[in-house]
């Protein structure tokens, strides 16, 4: 493929193989989304496409349907029409916990973790239910070594190692994203989504996140809802900009930035964000 997406078809390469060598670069594909809740229609035949390894953001203003998107992806709802295609294979009708086990992991704009235990056991947990055959994840917990050390080198990656022993509730606020953080890696995801991982978050935390997202990304791609224009035009790959339910401008992010649309309906003065 040449530097205008053309297929370069070298007498060696067939038109198939060209064609599937490119599918293979997509990671995850959105085909025309359709979610209605009765007559409010929140995705308007969404669209997008994801590579592997790369960071891609979907930015819009509240109530454009971001993250309606992910719970769609995630198999929390149903779509109206359209598909979700992850590795080539439509996931549209699996349980959240089989999209799970396929490698999608996802953290939460609200805070998804059990507060009254420790860091370590946050961690714990989400290792264990997704390993085959160690459903009662209170059983002989501290006989499984395996479990601990995987735990202990996911709360090391983030950071979190010195606290691994404390009760969740009595990290500060940015810890407590921290570890909704971690706890989507303990499902060891091919593919995370990110819903406002800043939210709430003070500059020194924010910078701190956005180190993380960057050392993640190096080997797990990432699909990422956030509202710091800064942040999302200075990391991502590709954006695609949500505004009602459609996709009104998607690209690189000097494309979207410099969108008359995009800045009308939403970034406004990005510098100021």
């Amino acid at each position: 493929m040449d530097s205008r997406g053309r297929v370069d078809l070298a007498p060696s390469v067939s038109f198939a193989e060209a064609i599937t060598e490119d599918s293979r670069m997509t990671l995850l594909k959105i085909k025309g989304l359709v979610k209605s809740f009765g007559a409010l229609q929140v995705l308007d035949h969404v669209s997008l496409d994801l590579e592997k390894g790369g960071l891609h953001s979907v930015i819009g203003p509240n109530g454009a349907g971001k993250t309606t998107l992910f719970n769609v992806i995630c198999g929390h709802l149903l779509p109206d029409l359209g598909a979700v295609e992850f590795e080539g294979r439509n996931i549209v009708g699996l349980k959240p916990y089989d999209i799970a086990h396929l490698g999608i992991g996802r953290s939460f704009q609200i805070k998804n973790i059990f507060p009254a235990l420790t860091v370590l056991e946050n961690i714990r947990i989400a290792v264990q239910l997704c390993q085959k055959g160690n459903f009662n994840i209170f059983k002989k917990v501290y006989t499984r070594r395996d479990l601990i050390e995987n735990s202990l080198e996911i709360l090391d990656r983030v950071g979190l190692s010195s606290r691994a022993h404390w009760e969740a509730k009595k990290l500060a606020y940015g810890e407590q994203k921290t570890l909704d953080v971690a706890i989507a890696l303990a499902t060891d995801p091919v593919l995370l989504l990110l819903d406002e991982p800043t939210s709430g978050l003070a500059p020194q935390e924010t910078n701190r996140m956005i180190e993380l997202i960057k050392e993640i990304n190096q080997d797990i791609a990432i699909l990422l809802i956030e509202h710091k224009m800064k942040m999302v035009m200075s990391i991502s790959d590709k954006i695609t900009v949500l505004h009602q339910g459609k996709v009104i401008s998607e690209g690189m992010p000097s494309v979207v930035q410099s969108d008359a649309l995009v800045r009308s309906a939403y970034l406004g003065d990005v510098e100021s964000a």
